[in-house]
C-alpha cells in the first residue's frame, strides 16, 4: 500500500458522493466508486442491489460500465472505492477481473467516509487475472 497521489482526494470525494446514491435496501452496505481516465475524466457510480441477490451489481463495475457507455473504453488511471465502515474496502473478485479487462495497471484507492485511505494496484490485487488471447 502506498500514499495518495495528486488528484486522488478529489476522486475519493466523487466516489463518496456516489456512495450516497447507492441502492442497498437488503444489506445496507453502500459503496461508491469513481474511475478516472488518463485524460482526467471521472465517471462515478454506486452499488445497486436486487431482491434476486445474484443480480446485484457492485459500484466498481457500475463505474466501469458508465465509463464505457460514455465512450471511455480504456486508458483508466485510477479508481477510488469508498464505504462507510471502520475498515478499508476491497473489490470483489468479479470487479477485479472487470477492472483488469480495461486497465490491468490501474491504481486502486481504498477509502472510508471516516478518513482511512490507502492505495494499491490492480496487479497486486489480482496477480493472475484471466486474459483472453485475441488474434
Amino acid at each position: 500500500m502506498s500514499e495518495l497521489g495528486p488528484g486522488d482526494e478529489q476522486l475519493v470525494k466523487v466516489a463518496s458522493l456516489a456512495r450516497q446514491r447507492a441502492y442497498a435496501p437488503y444489506s445496507g452496505y453502500k459503496v461508491g466508486a469513481a474511475i478516472r481516465t488518463r485524460r482526467n475524466r471521472i465517471h462515478s457510480a454506486a452499488n445497486v442491489e436486487n431482491g434476486s441477490y445474484g443480480l446485484t451489481v457492485c459500484a466498481e463495475r457500475c463505474a466501469v460500465f458508465t465509463a464505457v457507455a460514455a465512450g471511455e473504453i480504456a486508458d483508466y488511471d485510477a479508481i477510488a472505492i469508498v464505504i462507510d465502515d471502520l475498515v478499508l474496502p476491497s473489490p470483489c473478485g468479479a470487479c477485479r477481473q472487470v477492472l483488469h479487462e480495461f486497465a490491468p495497471g490501474m491504481r486502486v484507492i481504498l477509502a472510508t467516509t471516516g478518513g482511512l485511505r490507502a492505495t494499491t494496484t490492480l496487479r497486486e490485487l489480482l496477480p493472475d487475472a484471466f486474459v483472453l488471447k485475441r488474434e
